[in-house]
């Protein structure tokens, strides 16, 4: 029988959350180890226990394929897709830039589903990233994977402040010259939005309605975006799309760009999406994906490809700042941009918030007296760190690439690959070779990315200033 825990539920039954790989063979029964979700007792496969999720404030398995799609939509056509013109095609160019977008896409694609298929693995749900690396790799996985998804998951949430940051900047501009408005404060003003919507909505699930707006606001930023680069594209003269920077600075931008390529595929959160989903779970989940990687892709690869025939390789890291027209416009875009990393920022700050209303067992609605004083507490911290960390390094895009070539790409190719590898002892030898071959080839890219990344960031101190912007 599993253990159990008493709760304001009554017993919630707990589902073994960490174990040592099967060919360890050798079973640990007095190693305890007491984690938020649950309780590791044994680490031999055979005998843990199969049946429900672990235990988790957060509501599971209630929504459809459709929400899981919205949300990964709504996370993939965030506002950075603003900039991805900058960061992918101006430094590739148009040919591996284009090959590059499918390429990505249909490894991307075949990436996630990894996850999602072994979302069952044992007979039990893996509502969590590093639940699942527990089960697979045992303990030393289950805390090496959750450090890495975290981090990788403050620092997105720290590039959407300053992203709503820039738009609310770039609102100010559109009015005012005067550059009284740095963009530190406009960090600060957007943590400050982030809070408010983070204490009124408790959970994955309860941002039903908002996905609706957070559709609508895309759309507006999308088709002002594309509009705006037609019209300057039709008048513009001949544009530049050499390559930008020495023959040395050429390579080490397009390793950056390789890597960036999959940035605005991949939300690092698998697990956590599928979690919410009714069953069958991996059937719902796939339906979800596959949406996700035909009608989700259609804005950034507009955007994209469209910002950067408009504007060549003279394209800004925010796409409007290089757009002419009406004020109105470009005033809404930013508006929309702003509102719309508001509802990004929570989605990908739940498994955090996730961890510790499941530690502290709070639960309860928008307004539950106990459950609203606890995110005000908890949830507030948490954007005081990133709000100040937004505003004290405006120019932490630099470390979100550094973090993105450490995190995002083993994360979403490296480790599925490795999992799916470890779980399916059935693989015949081209599948294991296919898995294989991913794992050399995106830990190549991972250690290229990084020594890219650093190197723009040590470029890019040399001109640093506190609060600078």
């Amino acid at each position: 029988m599993p253990d159990a825990i008493n709760s304001d539920d009554g017993i919630v039954t707990v589902a073994l959350l960490i174990g040592e790989r099967e060919d360890q063979g050798q079973s640990t029964m007095n190693d305890h180890v007491n984690l938020e979700a649950g309780v590791f007792t044994d680490n031999n496969h055979e005998n843990r226990t199969h049946g429900d999720s672990p235990k988790t404030a957060h509501q599971i398995s209630e929504d459809s394929w459709v929400h899981a799609a919205a949300v990964l939509i709504t996370c993939n056509n965030s506002a950075y897709i603003l900039g991805y013109s900058q960061s992918i095609m101006v430094h590739l160019g148009w040919i591996a830039g284009v090959v590059g977008l499918f390429v990505a896409t249909a490894l991307s694609l075949y990436a996630t589903t990894l996850p999602a298929k072994l979302h069952q693995l044992g007979g039990r749900r893996h509502i969590r990233y590093r639940d699942l690396a527990g089960y697979i790799y045992g303990k030393k996985g289950y805390y090496i994977l959750w450090l890495l998804q975290y981090l990788n998951l403050f620092m997105a949430n720290i590039g959407f402040i300053i992203l709503a940051g820039s738009a609310i900047q770039g609102v100010y501009d559109l009015f005012r010259d005067d550059n009284a408005l740095k963009l530190s404060y406009c960090n600060l003003i957007a943590g400050l939005a982030c809070f408010m919507f983070a204490i009124t909505v408790p959970h994955l699930s309860a941002l039903a309605a908002w996905l609706g707006v957070s559709a609508f606001l895309t759309a507006i930023y999308v088709v002002v975006a594309l509009g705006l680069c037609i019209k300057d594209g039709i008048k513009a003269p001949a544009r530049d799309y050499s390559l930008p920077g020495t023959q040395v600075g050429v390579i080490f931008m397009m390793i950056g760009s390789i890597s960036n390529l999959f940035v605005p595929l991949n939300p690092g959160m698998i697990p956590e999406i599928q979690a919410t989903l009714k069953a069958p779970v991996v059937e719902n989940m796939m339906k979800a994906l596959y949406v996700q990687f035909t009608v989700g892709v259609i804005p950034i690869y507009a955007v994209v490809l469209m910002g950067y025939w408009a504007y060549g390789s003279g394209t800004s890291s925010y796409l409007l700042n290089n757009a002419s027209g009406p004020i109105w416009a470009k005033a809404l875009a930013n508006v929309a941009a702003f509102l719309q990393s508001i509802i990004n920022f929570h989605i990908m700050a739940c498994p955090s918030y996730e961890y510790f209303d499941t530690k502290y067992e709070v639960k309860g609605g928008a307004l539950a007296p106990k459950a609203l004083s606890f995110r005000i507490k908890i949830r507030g911290i948490y954007l005081i760190v990133s709000s100040l960390i937004a505003a004290l390094l405006p120019f932490i895009g630099d470390f979100i690439g550094l973090i993105g070539s450490i995190c995002v790409v083993p994360l979403t190719f490296v480790i599925p690959n490795h999992m799916y590898l470890t779980a399916k002892k059935n693989l015949n030898s081209f599948q294991r070779l296919w898995h294989w071959f991913n794992v050399i080839i995106f830990s190549i890219l991972s250690v290229a990315a990084t020594v890219a990344s650093v190197r723009l960031v040590v470029i890019d101190s040399k001109n640093y200033k506190l609060f600078g912007g």
